[in-house]
């Protein structure tokens, strides 16, 4: 019989968020088999040479290529790996000509720390390069390496390049095959969304909505970046993105098919199942769909867009001169840089965060100059890692890296007593280097828990102190979690604020002008269609950043869980505009136009009084107007969101 915690010794809810498994998707087999070989085969050739401590200076190369090695689809691998190594290469080469100078290596590696923290902040390849930068310097300027100044960053370049070609091996056997995948992935999830249109699990239609959003964005990111090199000119690319706009009305039908309140007919989902097995199959012949008659104008709506979906899905020439690319194609390699740039330098917050680094590095580098720490390049790596923007809550990431390290250690501790060093860390590598992709998608303290063991293995080959490596890693690691909690999350308390609440105020701002325009006479279908794109993909990345704020501990996480509900209101105002939308469009009364421009102000409003504030506070609720008017839902939904942001009393 189960027994309930004291009142006293229940532990609190951001302590149980953060320690929650996070769920996981099937294992990636290739992934891990890429990991054993990548990781294990430098150190069997630096083994056979009589070099094994090359041989895990190109392992630790290895896995950064390991760590990156997250995309499906071929062209964002090379992204993903080549590029952090190059800017690898050139972090491990200052920090090495800086190694053993004192207060010189001090300055140096704070410094770049600001250039690692201000570049991070621009997207996904940039932040992994960034970090690579910053801790591959925190190693040159830490360890004394073996050979040539040029050796070092050849070796761990190399390895990282050697998880990349395992990569790419099956590349002219399935080239756009993970394209396609993701593709059919998103109809299917579409499928999911509709199933759970009418039942009574308002979460589970929740759910398929954000999993829709997000995979929504890989795709069009994937195809995008993909066709920004053939400048439409390659017929597959071209298909697959008129696959992907295809889908977009029958996402938009969703909403107003869930306020009818009652279940789809079970044809709808298995219309899209079947459209989505003709994309992943690359089918290209006649496709017969079995739907009911439509009875209204939202199963008009459905009707309509599955019938077109299924038109497109199955057509083998498209012309890309009629393809919106919807969230618009990207510009070209040079103007992206461009701007990148100076977004980097001219950014509020690039500088927030690079000057937040900076500090943290800057402190621990003055730290072990002063007080001799064994192993003392550990506290820099430890901050660099706890302090990534786009990690998640720097709070969580620093409890998690030393539950995670103390795990670790344990697992280090057994490898490191029981196998001798030599020929035996090969099998050991093939086994404990496969952790690292299968546990990183459980959370960060599930990929502390793998890397460590792998790092002090690596780390032993290079310097032979055995077990003696535990305890200063364990110390090096909690000092560098302190740092990064004092004066990287203490000293900022209001980094919650731009990090949380501004983007908040935007997205209600962004869907003001949402509403605008998706009644607005001669409106370009294109143009509404990107903004909606856009402020769903705001609203997921908003999503992500008030979940990872609920794990840290009061006020923030009770801040966060206050607003919250705001966050979902302002879901559903998007959803209930969509939805009017596309009932205008099948046939409803279109709205006049002072009725639309009244729920423009409300929300304004609401976006001025949640920028200004630091906790809810009142807001007008008295929104009226003709109760069958097709904007009757939305507004209620806008109704709903003032009343959230209304302090209760």
């Amino acid at each position: 019989m189960s027994r309930e915690f004291p009142i006293g010794l229940t532990p609190p809810d951001w302590l149980v968020r953060n320690l929650r498994p996070q769920q996981a998707p099937p294992l990636n087999w290739p992934a891990l088999a890429r990991a054993a070989l990548g990781m294990a085969l430098p150190l069997t050739i630096g083994l056979a040479v009589g070099q094994p401590a090359y041989g895990a200076l190109a392992s630790m190369g290895a896995l950064s290529g390991v760590i990156g090695d997250t995309a499906d689809a071929y062209r964002m691998r090379i992204l993903n790996i080549a590029v952090p190594q190059l800017f690898g290469a050139v972090g491990v080469t200052a920090g090495a000509l800086v190694y053993g100078q004192g207060w010189l290596t001090v300055v140096v590696i704070t410094g770049i720390a600001l250039i690692s923290g201000m570049i991070s902040t621009i997207g996904a390849v940039s932040s992994v390069s960034g970090l690579l930068l910053l801790l591959n310097s925190v190693i040159g300027a830490g360890l004394p390496l073996p050979g040539a100044w040029w050796l070092t960053p050849v070796l761990m370049t190399g390895g990282g390049l050697l998880v990349l070609l395992l990569a790419l091996l099956a590349w002219p056997l399935r080239s756009g095959v993970p394209e396609r995948s993701a593709v059919a992935a998103t109809y299917r999830t579409v499928a999911d969304q509709l199933t759970a249109i009418g039942t009574a699990d308002a979460e589970e239609y929740d759910h398929a909505r954000h999993t829709v959003t997000q995979l929504l964005n890989q795709s069009y990111d994937l195809i995008l970046a993909r066709r920004a090199r053939y400048r439409g000119r390659s017929r597959e690319l071209t298909r697959m993105l008129a696959q992907l706009n295809a889908i977009t009305p029958v996402v938009e039908a969703a909403p107003a098919a869930r306020l009818a309140g009652k279940p789809l007919p079970p044809e709808i989902a298995a219309a899209v199942h079947q459209i989505a097995d003709a994309i992943d199959a690359g089918y290209t012949g006649p496709m017969g769909l079995d739907l009911p008659e439509p009875r209204n104008e939202t199963g008009r709506a459905v009707d309509h867009a599955l019938r077109h979906v299924a038109d497109v899905a199955t057509t083998p020439d498209v012309d890309p001169r009629g393809i919106d690319d919807r969230l618009g194609r990207p510009a070209a390699l040079g103007i992206r840089t461009a701007r990148a740039a100076r977004n980097v330098v001219l950014s509020a917050n690039s500088w927030r965060y690079g000057i937040r680094l900076a500090l943290c590095i800057g402190i621990a580098q003055a730290l072990v100059s002063l007080v001799p720490v064994p192993r003392s390049y550990w506290v820099a790596l430890t901050i660099t890692f706890v302090l990534k923007p786009d990690f998640g809550s720097v709070f969580s990431r620093a409890l998690l890296r030393a539950l995670g390290t103390v795990v670790g250690l344990v697992v280090a501790a057994t490898v490191l007593t029981l196998v001798p060093r030599g020929w035996p860390d090969v099998p050991v590598m093939l086994l404990l280097a496969p952790l690292i992709p299968a546990l990183t998608p459980r959370g960060y303290g599930f990929q502390t828990a793998a890397i460590t063991p792998v790092i002090l293995l690596l780390s032993d080959v290079l310097n032979h102190q055995g077990t003696g490596l535990l305890l200063p890693r364990l110390l090096d690691s909690l000092m560098g979690c302190a740092i990064a909690l004092v004066a990287g999350y203490l000293l900022w308390p209001e980094s919650w604020r731009t990090r949380v609440g501004d983007r908040l105020a935007d997205a209600v701002a962004d869907t003001a002008d949402y509403v605008d325009l998706a009644f607005k006479e001669g409106a370009d279908p294109g143009a509404r269609a990107r903004m909606r794109r856009r402020l769903y993909r705001d609203l997921s990345t908003i999503r992500t950043e008030f979940q990872r704020a609920l794990t840290e501990p009061p006020p923030t996480g009770r801040r966060a869980a206050a607003w919250w509900p705001l966050v979902v209101a302002v879901e559903r105002i998007v959803d209930a505009t969509t939805a009017a939308r596309v009932r205008v469009r099948h046939g409803a009364p279109p709205p006049p136009r002072a009725e639309v421009d009244q729920i423009a102000l409300q929300l304004r409003e609401l976006a001025e009084s949640v920028r200004e504030a630091e906790t809810l506070v009142a807001v007008r609720t008295d929104l009226t107007g003709p109760p069958d008017s097709v904007l009757e839902p939305l507004r209620q939904e806008v109704a709903a969101a003032r009343a959230i942001a209304s302090p209760h009393g």
